[in-house]
């Protein structure tokens, strides 16, 4: 692409994500000062439009930016903005108070993307498989039920529901919770080796079930992604976006986002290092393919902790965003390596 198309198509990003409005040549030669006329803008926007990189809205005599033309501005043309030192100084200020729980900080974060980028922000960690576990408790729901209730060494509390034989009394659930936590106070789900494990398996046989299920639910049954508590705040955000006034369009997002395991999918397929920019069709999970996603990975003493990103439509404003969330993922890595101090 020559250099003339790509101020051309940098305008026509740049004033419709200001404007939510198509952008003819006019608006470009009046506002942009490229040094040509609107005539010579139209046949570059021509093509441009040839090229896939743009779309005519409708009957509009304006054009958008395609899936393919944010894709080129964000790989090529966008520069990344800097927070100003009155938004650096209000996240120093909202986690300036002491924070002791690992999920108030996964709360504040949320609150704070969502808050500061107008879009849905979407958390997911930390991934039980990192956390090193202080203690577990077993309590008796049911004749077939039980409590399990993990504690972390950042006094985050998990609750799981587990199914247990129904000739298991309080007595029985109180020896497992007794043996697994003298064997495995403060060891991380990812480092239980197998020997330990057999030692246990061996030592409470007859709870062999339980054991299994208690393990398969602090590792989320081998799967990383589903162990990590999910947050998510703003989804209302998105009735403030003009592509979005159609409420059975909302309506489907928003159900959406009502499902951890959608969430968990979005974000789980990110990569597990760096930023990640999927726009529009880019997207896998089905229904949200007229939005972009921002996300990074957050990572404690060379662990993944989890994933936090930005749902937007696809005019979101890219470099804001990608600034938010990598300030964001920083600050998440800052804090929580002190509270696992």
């Amino acid at each position: 692409m020559d250099e003339r198309k790509k101020k051309v198509l940098l305008a026509i990003v740049k004033d419709f994500i200001s404007t939510a409005e198509p952008v003819g040549s006019r608006t470009i030669a009046r506002k942009y000062q490229l040094g040509v006329s609107p005539a010579t803008i139209r046949n570059e926007m021509a093509d441009l439009e040839e090229m896939g990189y743009i779309e005519q809205p409708h009957t509009s005599a304006g054009r958008v930016p395609s899936d393919s033309g944010y894709r080129y501005y964000v790989d090529c043309l966008m520069e990344k903005q800097t927070l100003g030192e009155a938004e650096k100084e209000y996240i120093r200020q909202r986690f300036s108070k002491r924070i002791r729980e690992i999920q108030d900080v996964i709360n504040v974060s949320a609150e704070l993307l969502s808050e500061m980028s107008n879009y849905t922000s979407l958390i997911m960690g930390p991934y039980q498989k990192s956390e090193r576990i202080k203690q577990v408790a077993l309590l008796p729901l049911a004749t077939d039920k039980a409590l399990l209730v993990a504690v972390s060494q950042s006094n985050a509390v998990s609750n799981y529901l587990l199914d247990i034989p129904p000739s298991l009394t309080e007595a029985d659930l109180e020896r497992i919770t007794r043996v697994w936590n003298s064997r495995l106070k403060g060891v991380a789900m990812a480092e239980i080796g197998k020997e330990v494990l057999d030692d246990i398996y061996q030592e409470l046989y007859a709870y062999r079930k339980v054991i299994q299920a208690i393990v398969d639910v602090l590792l989320g049954d081998g799967d990383q992604s589903a162990g990590g508590h999910i947050s998510l705040s703003g989804a209302l955000n998105i009735f403030n976006q003009p592509e979005f006034k159609d409420l059975d369009k909302v309506r489907g997002i928003l159900e959406l986002l009502e499902s951890p395991d959608v969430i968990r999918e979005i974000l789980a397929n990110s990569p597990e290092t760096g930023l990640s920019i999927k726009i529009g069709g880019e997207n896998q999970v089905e229904g949200i393919n007229e939005c972009s996603v921002v996300t990074a990975t957050y990572v404690v003493d060379g662990e993944l902790m989890g994933h936090i990103g930005i749902l937007g439509p696809t005019r979101m404003d890219y470099a804001k965003t990608v600034t938010l969330v990598e300030t964001m993922a920083q600050q998440l890595r800052e804090v929580l390596s002190k509270l696992y101090e």
